[in-house]
């Protein structure tokens, strides 16, 4: 089982925001997940993103590996989260 970081989809039409989630690589965007590791509004004013740090690290260090999305979401969170 490859085991894969990414968005899932979730609010309405004019009020999207997205589950970071952990989840096998051959399920449906919105499917089953192994977890919930945080949540990304993209509509609020400047995008907004929260991260449980310990468990991303924790699913990384498994071999989890993060979409090009989540990856570039983990950068700006790392870069917000420095200044």
């Amino acid at each position: 089982m490859a085991v894969r970081i990414r968005l899932s989809r979730k609010g309405t039409n004019q009020k999207p925001f997205d589950r970071i989630v952990v989840t096998d690589s051959e399920s449906p965007r919105d499917g089953r997940y192994l977890e919930v590791i945080g949540y990304y509004n993209p509509k609020k004013g400047r995008a907004s993103a929260t991260v449980k740090k310990e468990r991303l690290l924790y699913w990384l260090s498994k071999g989890a590996k993060p979409s090009a999305t989540v990856r570039s979401i983990m950068k700006e969170v790392q870069a917000g989260s420095s200044k």
